[in-house]
């Protein structure tokens, strides 16, 4: 009896260094439960790195390895996943120009994060194509392997539509050589950082997954919280407190009922709670610490899992390339 082929999904990383708890909250969580039921792709996308970093890439070689020494530890399995590097599939860069032919450049600038990442980086000059066609890099990325969905979390999914555009006008063009890709929604924690805003390296803010059980608590201890809680006696809002969203993410039932009642009453501290946070962190990223540690002394072996990630890729997208070509009339 033939087996049914599993849906397949791609999603990736820029390498921008060691990750945090917010991607692993927002992203790798769902990545890992994605394994048994998907044929996943998961790219670290150096190309798209180069966007923003074009002016120094001197880090993103070292960055492809943390990422991946953290996606390695996270659960992700190259037994059941295709894991790999992007450019070392260059049919992505051939893909991404031949969109690139049919694609109205009023379509990019619209994109709602165009001019808000400019206005954000407003010390870089991102008046380049290569930022500007950003979304026909990441449309080559997804349909290159025909994939059906794309896993992000609400904010994202322009960026699926878009992607969707753009395959419509060229199948209409060429034939029906790519699916539309459909949009996974998953639900994304709010994962706060220790200011209180969105957990970001940019804002200093990061717990990151390799930090020592040490500096867990360190940072975890000067977490902002309610500020109707100026001293212990005050009662607080668990709803309106960045440590009790955390626990929402890492702790237990019994102890985020623990949290939400002592703070409610005013029975515990903020010491106290940020304290019990801690040690269910610590738990959970213990074991992926001491698994990052064994491979990231292990260089090589982390660089043959992308080597022969990227391979398996390769193969699939040079079939795609093939029917490409064959549909745009430009196979010799």
């Amino acid at each position: 009896m033939e087996t049914k082929p599993k849906p397949r999904v791609l999603s990736g990383m820029r390498p921008t260094g060691a990750l945090h708890l917010g991607h692993l909250t927002g992203a790798l969580d769902n990545w890992v439960r994605l394994q048994d039921a998907y044929d996943c792709f998961y790219s670290v996308v150096d190309y798209h790195a180069l966007t923003t970093e074009y002016e120094d890439p001197s880090a993103i070689r070292q960055n492809v390895i943390e990422v991946t020494l953290d996606w390695l530890a996270a659960g992700i399995d190259p037994a059941k996943s295709h894991v790999f590097i992007q450019s070392l599939v260059p049919e992505h860069a051939e893909l991404h120009l031949l969109l690139s032919m049919t694609t109205p450049v009023s379509w990019l600038e619209r994109v709602p994060t165009y001019k808000d990442v400019q206005a954000n980086m407003a010390h870089r000059d991102l008046a380049t194509y290569g930022f500007l066609g950003y979304p026909l890099l990441q449309t080559a990325d997804i349909v290159i392997y025909k994939a059906n969905a794309v896993p992000v979390g609400e904010d994202q999914a322009p960026h699926i539509e878009i992607s969707r555009e753009i395959v419509r006008r060229f199948n209409n063009f060429y034939g029906e050589v790519f699916p539309e890709p459909q949009t996974l929604l998953t639900p994304v924690p709010r994962t706060p950082g220790t200011d209180g805003r969105k957990m970001s390296k940019s804002y200093g803010n990061a717990i990151y997954l390799k930090d020592a059980d040490t500096e867990i608590r360190s940072k975890l201890k000067t977490m902002v919280t309610d500020p109707a809680r100026q001293r212990k006696t005050d009662k607080g809002d668990p709803a309106k407190c960045p440590v009790f969203d955390l626990h929402k993410a890492f702790s237990t039932q019994e102890t985020r009922d623990w949290a939400a009642a002592g703070c409610t009453s005013a029975s515990i501290g903020c010491i106290e709670c940020k304290s019990k946070l801690a040690d269910h962190v610590i738990a959970r990223i213990a074991p992926m610490r001491e698994k990052r540690e064994y491979l990231a002394a292990r260089p090589d072996t982390v660089m043959d899992v992308l080597k022969t990630g990227s391979a398996s890729a390769r193969a699939v997208a040079q079939a795609t390339m093939h029917e490409v070509r064959q549909a745009m009339k430009i196979e010799y």
